[in-house]
């Protein structure tokens, strides 16, 4: 089984960064997809250096991207093993200027994410990691093994939501764990795969997801909270999976 080696993956994704950095400190144009989701040239400009860089590095595994074309969406499923990236994952806050975005990088085997990368470019941190192999942050120059906090009896749940898309069924969700008004719930706003990181370094507990995502959204993230210990399932509890005939994800929950 093939695990890739973080010296050589970790430069892939600052070059990425390089790159969409060298778009965020200037002037820039939006346009919009027919999904209505913003896409920048700084999307486009990570897309081509991670998907270039990995094919340089494992030639014998694809790449799907947020960014690539039909052609390559009507590939991946006969797929067992291959790249998943998203090389800007908040676009809306890439716009807004707000820091909270990220690239992802996850390597996905049998329609599960084996493991994963996330780098932010503005906080200088990465996270990385896989079930049953840790994970682990780098920032401030530092590289430290990370670990989930699960919830502790009698204090507040620590929740964390999406800037943009706090629907009104988390709201319902979120009710049965407590009153938000009563401080049972501290609720905290972060964009992008950033949510999962969280957790998975102990800052929160509980991430629920009742509104759209895709594959290329969470596989990264996922990858890593599973290495620190937490997991992603579906609202019945039955495993998020990935190369699903659609590739929008079902809605979710990730826990510490």
């Amino acid at each position: 089984m093939f695990f890739p080696a973080i010296s050589e993956l970790e430069p892939i994704a600052r070059a990425a960064g390089d790159a969409i950095m060298a778009i965020y400190s200037q002037p820039f144009t939006v346009e919009y997809k027919s999904d209505e989701s913003p896409l920048t040239a700084a999307d486009k400009g990570a897309h081509e250096v991670i998907v270039q860089r990995l094919a340089g590095l494992t030639p014998q595994i694809p790449v799907l991207s947020e960014e690539s074309g039909p052609e390559v969406m009507g590939l991946r499923h006969g797929w067992s093993r291959y790249w998943l990236v998203d090389p800007l994952d908040g676009t809306k806050e890439f716009v807004s200027r707000n820091g909270e975005f990220t690239v992802n990088i996850a390597l996905i085997e049998d329609g599960k994410p084996l493991w994963g990368l996330v780098y932010a470019p503005v906080l200088d941190r990465l996270w990385y990691g896989g079930k049953g192999g840790g994970a682990w942050r780098v920032a401030d120059g530092k590289r430290e093994s990370i670990q989930t906090q699960p919830h502790q009896e009698g204090t507040a749940w620590r929740v964390v939501g999406s800037r943009n898309h706090l629907s009104q069924a988390t709201l319902d969700y979120l009710a049965r764990f407590g009153d938000i008004g009563r401080g049972e719930i501290e609720l905290v706003s972060m964009g992008s795969s950033l949510k999962f990181c969280i957790i998975a370094e102990g800052g929160a507990e509980l991430y629920p997801r009742l509104a759209p995502t895709c594959e290329w959204d969470t596989g990264a993230a996922q990858a890593v909270l599973e290495g620190a210990g937490g997991s992603v399932t579906q609202l019945d509890g039955s495993p998020l999976a990935y190369n699903k005939p659609d590739i929008l994800n079902p809605w979710f929950v990730a826990r510490a």
